[in-house]
């Protein structure tokens, strides 16, 4: 279960409208969030975890059935809201899934796609923000970008999408990481709203370019205005989070 106060903080903020009304109905069912989650969703539905067949990968199962093998805990609390707010890109990353398996089956470890795949699914974010913030960004160059910069954060959007990144910052640490997708958000598309921005998302996920990573790492909990200790003078001096690691220009 979460707590009762998180939807004040400013990540979790674009997620409250429907967030906390399934938050509320299941505190008062704690066994059945699948349930929760289905009386809000169409296309895919939420199931128990029961469900999942022990000889079937749970993204082969989506795919066949539409319907999210759903547990009662906070992983998949935010799975079921990411489902809700952004459903054609999830059902596009649930697609290339599918058919990663069909074409090279289970294994031990997963292939180069399934592995991308993954990784956007459970941490990524979306940017919308000046290019000076993008150059700081793919130079890895922190101070350029928290600090020599912060005024530019202003006009600019950061957008969570990862369901595993959203449970992590249900207890905010300063080495929380995103992967932000290495394709600016247009300013009209963030503008529109998350109809437009999902739409928009779902496009730019192709095996081609996923299988590479377009990701580009960023500190969360560096981001002004979102925390409270990145005001603190030495707060971006820390090596073992703000490491400089130097990447070609944008």
């Amino acid at each position: 279960m979460l707590p009762e106060d998180i939807w004040g903080q400013p990540w979790f903020g674009p997620w409250q409208e429907t967030g906390k009304h399934i938050h509320k109905a299941w505190q008062q069912q704690p066994e059945t969030l699948h349930a929760c989650l289905a009386a809000k969703q169409t296309d895919f539905m939420a199931v128990p975890q029961t469900m999942l067949p022990s000889d079937e990968a749970y993204e082969a199962f989506i795919y066949r059935t539409h319907t999210v093998p759903t547990r009662n805990n906070a992983h998949d609390f935010f799975n079921g809201l990411a489902w809700l707010r952004f459903p054609r890109t999830k059902q596009q990353l649930n697609r290339l899934q599918a058919q990663a398996i069909q074409k090279e089956g289970v294994t031990a470890q997963r292939g180069a796609l399934r592995d991308a795949l993954t990784l956007f699914d459970e941490n990524a974010a979306l940017l919308c923000a000046p290019v000076v913030l993008w150059h700081a960004m793919y130079a890895q160059d922190w101070q350029a970008l928290f600090v020599t910069h912060r005024e530019s954060w202003k006009d600019a959007h950061l957008t969570l999408f990862g369901h595993a990144l959203l449970e992590k910052l249900l207890k905010p640490y300063k080495g929380i990481t995103a992967h932000v997708l290495c394709v600016p958000v247009p300013e009209e598309i963030q503008a529109a709203g998350d109809g437009a921005l999902d739409v928009w998302l779902s496009q730019q996920i192709h095996a081609n370019e996923m299988e590479r990573k377009p990701f580009l790492p960023l500190p969360l909990l560096g981001v002004p205005g979102w925390w409270a200790p990145n005001e603190e003078v030495d707060f971006y001096q820390d090596p073992k989070v703000f490491r400089p690691q130097k990447k070609q220009g944008y």
